[in-house]
């Protein structure tokens, strides 16, 4: 769902309004800070302005995120705490209409705004044609996330309805219809102004869309706490996502002259032309989204299915966990999505590639040290015997859970340098993935239950994540930028 809980987000132009974006020519050194010894941290550790914002965000998300988890253990019981979480597994299932849109929308916009500027009253100057090709990308993108939201609903409903109303009949007398009426139609509201989040973050405003990201969580964060508090918890994921949506409308209320003014520029000869200069990009993408789902999402709904709503709530819990330290470190590689692409569209390979391996240095690197924050907090809970460690996985399995989540790290930097490119070559890799992960989650997880699923989870992330995808990064960098 969007997003529940948060996981995660990304130019090339400054926007003179609050100098928080950076220049034309994006500059791998963090932009917008002030010179003196936090500066030369700043710039050491590899954290500007938008990735400041981001790190807030999610740092909120993730101190937020250890008071839900208390509250969770607190107000719900431990088969309330199931549903809970796998509401947030089956709503993943929006990615199916998404289609990786965002993705591309993102990377299409940047690579006409590097030849535009933008300037603190939103107007735009620049070539006519990248002008109506942006206008084109912005109407095209709304058009297909309004027929998608009303579709998506229309198919969540009745597919969660049916999922949990098939469970054992020990757990009917908990009241999850009308949540899950709830989540769904909150999750459609936020499916539909996201992708106008990612227009704009490849148009430059990348450290204020980080920045509203925070007000996002914020707001979402208070409204779930809430919900927990008066003993409405099953309502809290609809509450967390409907605050992320009402923060997230006030702010594009704020860029309406921007938007409005695109919507109505005439795009006459310059419009994209979806079948022939996006699609062949886009449909490998919503494949590899797709196969995202049956990767990350399929633990907590088999686990409930076949060992009950407990035992999903404590994979639910321990993936929360390992979910929010991953979507910190990511954001010193997903904020570098914009000004990837638009180094790319100007060929400065050189530039971008000393700023990409700094960054998936510095991601790997606050990964692995949250893992091992996390693996010995568990740790310590189980040898002091206390209760709250009976919602979490034990420590093996969550070890194995911990190390993917590091290693998916690497192999998400490489697909999004490679996407950077407007190309998708993590395809077949992922497709295979899914199958063998589908298989391997369903009969070990139904056989050993969350052990068998991590130990799974692992050996086809070393194999088919890490082995494929670091050939298939060195070789088409390789190939493309000695073109």
């Amino acid at each position: 769902m969007s997003k529940l809980p948060e996981t995660e987000t990304p130019v090339s132009l400054l926007v003179p309004g609050d100098g928080s974006d950076a220049q034309a020519a994006p500059s791998p050194s963090p932009s917008g800070w002030r010179k003196g010894p936090l500066g030369r941290i700043a710039h050491a550790v590899g954290l500007d302005r938008a990735i400041a914002y981001t790190v807030l965000a999610r740092g909120w998300s993730g101190i937020s995120g250890l008071i839900t988890v208390a509250l969770i253990a607190r107000k719900l019981s431990p088969a309330e705490q199931g549903y809970y979480y796998t509401f947030g597994s089956l709503v993943a299932l929006q990615i199916v209409f998404e289609l990786g849109f965002s993705v591309v929308i993102l990377q299409l916009a940047t690579h006409e705004v590097a030849h535009l500027t933008i300037d603190a009253y939103d107007r735009i100057t620049g070539p006519e044609a990248a002008h109506s090709r942006l206008a084109s990308i912005l109407r095209k993108a709304l058009k297909w996330y309004t027929v998608a939201a009303v579709l998506m609903a229309c198919f969540l409903v009745p597919v969660g309805w049916h999922f949990f109303a098939s469970t054992p009949d020990v757990h009917q007398a908990i009241a999850w219809r009308l949540p899950w009426v709830c989540v769904v139609l909150a999750s459609s509201l936020t499916f539909q102004i996201d992708p106008i989040f990612s227009f704009l973050e490849g148009c430059g405003f990348v450290a204020r869309v980080a920045r509203t990201r925070l007000a996002q969580s914020m707001t979402g964060g208070l409204l779930a706490w809430g919900a927990l508090l008066m003993h409405h918890g099953l309502f809290a994921p609809a509450l967390l996502i409907a605050g992320q949506a009402l923060a997230g409308i006030v702010w594009l209320a704020s860029r309406r002259r921007l938007l409005f003014h695109l919507l109505r520029h005439p795009v006459g000869e310059h419009a994209i032309d979806w079948w022939t200069e996006v699609w062949p990009f886009q449909w490998r993408i919503a494949v590899s989204y797709a196969c995202g789902f049956f990767i990350f999402q399929l633990f907590n709904p088999v686990l409930f299915k076949y060992w009950g709503p407990a035992a999903a709530g404590r994979m639910g819990m321990s993936m929360n966990l390992s979910n929010a330290v991953a979507s910190v470190a990511i954001a010193w590689i997903n904020t570098k999505a914009a000004p990837f692409g638009a180094m790319i569209a100007r060929k400065e390979y050189g530039i971008l590639d000393r700023l990409f391996f700094r960054s998936v240095w510095q991601s790997v690197s606050l990964a692995v040290l949250g893992a091992l924050v996390v693996w010995t907090g568990v740790v310590l809970l189980n040898l002091h015997h206390l209760p709250f460690a009976q919602r979490m996985l034990p420590p093996l399995p969550l070890a194995f859970l911990l190390i993917c989540m590091v290693l998916n790290q690497l192999v998400s930097s490489w697909a999004l340098y490679l996407r950077a490119h407007k190309q998708e070559k993590f395809l077949l890799p992922s497709v295979v993935s899914a199958v063998c992960l589908t298989m391997s989650t369903y009969f070990l997880g139904r056989r050993y239950g969350a052990l068998g699923m991590t130990s799974g989870q692992l050996a086809i992330g070393m194999v088919l994540g890490v082995g494929w995808g670091w050939y298939l990064f060195v070789h088409y960098r390789r190939v493309w930028h000695e073109v």
